[in-house]
């Protein structure tokens, strides 16, 4: 097992702001006291190489990330202020589902406790994503031949658009993003294949969408490797999402999903992306049954 762990954190930041990044550190904490993973399993990524972000992000956008020189109305579109330390946390983000994904291929599944940076496009940031984590890793994978065919699982409550621009004209990354359908981004660019949700879903009608989606996917697309975005802002309780699943429900959409793509032994790399519950403790519950649920159906 290879658990992508960051310990780059963001300070001063906004006490909103703050909040959903608490989840990056307590994560790993109790999945260590659950007995879940082993500190052995744990590892903290390199920042990724320029040449490997400009597989994926233009070099004039890099180069304002890199040189602090985003404009005001950039940083209001990304969400966050630009740092040296914002950069730095989010080039080793990639660098870490670089590295699970390349553990997934030889082994079967890796985990990241960040990423889901589906938001960020080739040329601009928004959403609180600057670098898009799976566009990176998935470029990485194609350019050094290690892979010829990538799906993407797009769970999280808010379409990934950055991921569905990105990879809008390379039929080499499959992108499939099951979202609400009157929820952030507004304006949504065109995935492969979308599937809008009303707000109100429940968990019912959410997983027969799910089980009808993805032996299509599978069969279809015929992926080398799955990105898997789990986010937890589809729990009723997150201030954010506007559905209505249950934890219970949660867990089932990734035993459908890991299921899904172990029957059919396709690797796969698991990037957190949202969760935006008042109480942290919620968040991080259902991100650490994403990650017992992927252990326990991979047997790692």
């Amino acid at each position: 097992m290879k658990i992508a762990f960051h310990d780059v954190y963001i300070h001063p930041l906004p006490p909103d702001h703050r909040f959903p990044m608490v989840k990056y550190e307590l994560i790993p904490q109790q999945l260590l006291r659950e007995g879940v993973i082993t500190a052995e399993d744990i590892f903290t990524p390199e920042p990724v190489e320029e040449e490997v972000i400009l597989l994926t992000h233009t070099r004039e956008y890099w180069k304002k990330l890199r040189d602090q020189e985003l404009s005001y109305r950039e940083q209001r579109s990304i969400g966050f202020v630009q740092s040296p330390l914002l950069t730095q946390r989010e080039i080793t983000i990639a660098q870490g589902t670089i590295d699970i994904s390349s553990h997934a291929l030889e082994n079967g599944l890796g985990f990241n406790v960040a990423g889901g940076t589906h938001h960020a496009f080739a040329d601009k940031g928004e959403g609180f994503c600057l670098l898009n984590d799976i566009g990176v890793a998935a470029n990485y994978l194609l350019d050094k031949q290690k892979i010829s065919q990538a799906l993407v699982i797009d769970l999280d409550v808010h379409q990934g658009n950055g991921t569905a621009a990105i990879f809008e004209n390379n039929a080499s990354v499959y992108t499939f993003s099951m979202h609400g359908a009157h929820n952030y981004p507004f304006h949504k660019e065109r995935s492969d294949w979308d599937v809008p949700l009303p707000d109100g879903i429940t968990d019912g009608a959410y997983l027969q969408q799910l089980r009808t989606a993805l032996p299509i996917l599978v069969n279809k697309v015929r992926p080398d490797i799955v990105y898997y975005l789990s986010g937890v802002d589809i729990l009723e309780t997150d201030k954010l999402g506007k559905l209505k699943i249950t934890p219970d429900g949660c867990l089932e959409r990734d035993r459908l999903v890991f299921d899904a793509l172990k029957r059919h032994d396709i690797p796969v790399a698991v990037v957190m992306g949202g969760g935006y519950s008042p109480r942290v403790k919620d968040v991080v519950d259902a991100h650490c049954k994403t990650f017992s649920a992927g252990i326990d159906i991979y047997g790692q």
